[in-house]
C-alpha cells in the first residue's frame, strides 16, 4: 500500500541532493548538520549520565563494603542478649546475614596527636558476613582481636595521620564520663594497635576503628550489643526491607537503612545528575534550532511547490504534514544515531579513555589523587529511553512553526513571479 502523498513528499525533501540544484544541496547539508547535532547531543547525554551512574555505583559499593545495608538498634542500655534479635532478623527471607555490634564516638590520642573517631565493636567471627571489605586481606586481621586484650584495628589514613604501626599504644577516650567529687571524668582505656585495614574509602579509613565487641562494651558500658547489622539480598531494596522489619519488630527497636545514613550525599548526587541532564539537553535544543532553520529555508525554497500543491487541492493541514514529516525524519535519524553512538561509547568508555591516555600521554584519573583509577560506566536503559523520548519531542516541537508557516503560503502570491 503506497504512502500518503504528504509522507512521500516529506521523505523526498529529506533525501534532496546536490543534483537537484545548489539550493537543495545546501538544504541537504543543513539537514545532515541537524542530524549530526542531535546525534552528538544525545550521545553526550547518554555517556555523561552513564559515567555519573558508574561513579555513584562505585562509591556506593565501597560505602556498603564498610556500612551495613540495615541497622537495628536496641534500647539505650543495649541488648544484653542479641541472639533473639539476630534470630528474628535472619528469619526474614531477604536478609542474607546478620552480626551484633557496639557503636560509639570517642577521641583517639597518641602523644600530642588527637582525633575524633567512630568506634565499632564487632564479633570477629560474624562481622565479615556483613562487611565486604573484611572478606579480603583485611579479614585476616580480625584474628588479632581477642576479648580482654584491648586490641584495635585502625584505618590506613588514620594510621598515616597519627603515625601508627602495629604494636603501638594509644588511648581511647569515651565522652560518657564517670562522676566523681571533682566532676565528670571521661573514661579512658589504653589499646594496642593490632593491625591497619584499608577499606578503599577515605572517609572510613580516616575515622573508623574496630575493636572486639566485648572490649567496646566495657568502654561504652553497653551490656551485650548496641544492635545488629544486616546484609540484604538486594541493597537497593534495603529501604523497603527496613520498613518491613520496623513493623515486624515493633516500637522497641529503631531500624535505619544505608540511604538514611548518607542521605545528604545521595541527595547531592541526584541533584547533580538532574542539573547535568538539563544542561546537556541544551545541546539537543541547539541542534533543534538548526532543524528550525533548515525547515524555514526549505519552506522559502519550496514556495512554488507549495502553491502548486494548494492549487491541486491540498489542504493547509496536508502542507503542514509534509514539513512535519521532513523534520521528524531528521530528528528521528539524529536520535537513533545518538542513541547507538552513546550506548557503544558508554559500554566501552574505559577502552576509549585508555586510548586517549596512551595517545596524549596523561592519566584522566591519577591513582595518587583519586581512589578510583578507571572511569566507571553504568548504562541504564531507562535513562536511554528518557533521553531518546526528550530528543524526539524537541525535534517534533521544532517542526511546528516552520510547518505552520508553510501552510499559510498563498498560491497567488507564490506563483506571481514564476
Amino acid at each position: 500500500m503506497p504512502l500518503p502523498f504528504e509522507y512521500q513528499i516529506g521523505l523526498r525533501y529529506t533525501r534532496a541532493s546536490r543534483r537537484a540544484g545548489r539550493r537543495n544541496g545546501f538544504i541537504s547539508f543543513i539537514s545532515a548538520l541537524s542530524v549530526a547535532g542531535i546525534g552528538l547531543g544525545v550521545a553526550a547525554l547518554i555517556t555523561v549520565l552513564s559515567v555519573m551512574n558508574g561513579f555513584q555505583k562505585e562509591v556506593t559499593d565501597r560505602m556498603l563494603s564498610v556500612l551495613s545495608h540495615i541497622e537495628v538498634l536496641g534500647p539505650p542500655g543495649g541488648l544484653a542478649d542479641p541472639a533473639p534479635l539476630l534470630a528474628r532478623t535472619r528469619a526474614h527471607p531477604r536478609i542474607a546475614a546478620a552480626a551484633p555490634y557496639v557503636a560509639g564516638q570517642a577521641m583517639i590520642a597518641r602523644d600530642d596527636l588527637v582525633r575524633g573517631v567512630l568506634v565499632r565493636g564487632i564479633d570477629p567471627a560474624q562481622e565479615p558476613s556483613v562487611a565486604d571489605f573484611l572478606a579480603g586481606p583485611s579479614g585476616r586481621l580480625l584474628e588479632r582481636l581477642v576479648p580482654g586484650e584491648f586490641g584495635i584495628l585502625v584505618g590506613s589514613e588514620l594510621a598515616r595521620q597519627l603515625q601508627l604501626q602495629a604494636g603501638d599504644r594509644l588511648a581511647l577516650i569515651a565522652p560518657q564520663g564517670t562522676t566523681t567529687p571533682a566532676g565528670v571524668v571521661p573514661r579512658l582505656r589504653q589499646f594496642t594497635v593490632s593491625g591497619i585495614f584499608d577499606s578503599g574509602h577515605y572517609e572510613y579509613d580516616s575515622t573508623l576503628v574496630l575493636v572486639h565487641l566485648q572490649d567496646a562494651g566495657r568502654l561504652f558500658r553497653v551490656d551485650g550489643a548496641s544492635g545488629v547489622r544486616l546484609k540484604t539480598t538486594d541493597m537497593l531494596a534495603a529501604p523497603a526491607i527496613g520498613r518491613e522489619l520496623s513493623l515486624l519488630l515493633g516500637p522497641d527497636y529503631y531500624v535505619r537503612d544505608w540511604s538514611r545514613e548518607n542521605r545528604n550525599w545521595f541527595a547531592a548526587v541526584q541533584i547533580e545528575k538532574r542539573m547535568m541532564f538539563i544542561i546537556l539537553t541544551l545541546i539537543i535544543a541547539v541542534a533543534a534550532f538548526n532543524l528550525v532553520s533548515m525547515l524555514v529555508m526549505t519552506v522559502t525554497d519550496k514556495q512554488s511547490d507549495i502553491a502548486i500543491l494548494r492549487t491541486l487541492g491540498a489542504s493547509p493541514g496536508s502542507i503542514m504534514k509534509v514539513f512535519m514529516v521532513q523534520g521528524s525524519v531528521v530528528g528521528l535519524l539524529g536520535t537513533l544515531l545518538g542513541v547507538a553512538s552513546g550506548v557503544v561509547l558508554a559500554l566501552n568508555i574505559d577502552r576509549v579513555v585508555g586510548a586517549v591516555e596512551n595517545l596524549f600521554g596523561f592519566q584522566v584519573l591519577p591513582k595518587g589523587v583519586y581512589f578510583i583509577s578507571r572511569l566507571p560506566s553504568d548504562l541504564r536503559w531507562d535513562d536511554v529511553a528518557v533521553i531518546g523520548a526528550v530528543s524526539c519531542v524537541l525535534a517534533l516541537a521544532s517542526t511546528l512553526y516552520p510547518s505552520w508557516r508553510a501552510s499559510q503560503v498563498r498560491p497567488a502570491e507564490a506563483l506571481r513571479y514564476e
